[in-house]
């Protein structure tokens, strides 16, 4: 995967497949993923999606089928310090 930096987001970032199209956007913190980050297939199709929190995933994360609907929701459980 290549990646951009959309330098008018800040530190909104998008990731690219070899044949240029969209893989994953989302943004980074200090070089770790964080905040709401969405993965695609080559042909544009939604595939997952969910939140980081400074590199860690949080929250409810879903996964979509070929079609584009949803396939499962995960909850991410947070771990004891």
């Amino acid at each position: 995967m290549r990646q951009e930096k959309n330098l008018n987001d800040g530190d909104a970032v998008t990731e690219l497949h070899k044949d240029g199209s969209v893989c994953a956007k989302g943004g980074k913190l200090d070089g770790a993923l964080h905040g709401y980050w969405e993965w695609f297939r080559k042909d544009g199709t939604l595939k997952r999606s969910g939140s980081f929190d400074r590199g860690v995933q949080v929250g409810e994360w879903t996964t979509y089928d070929s079609a584009g609907k949803v396939y499962k929701v995960t909850t991410m459980k947070v771990k004891a310090s």
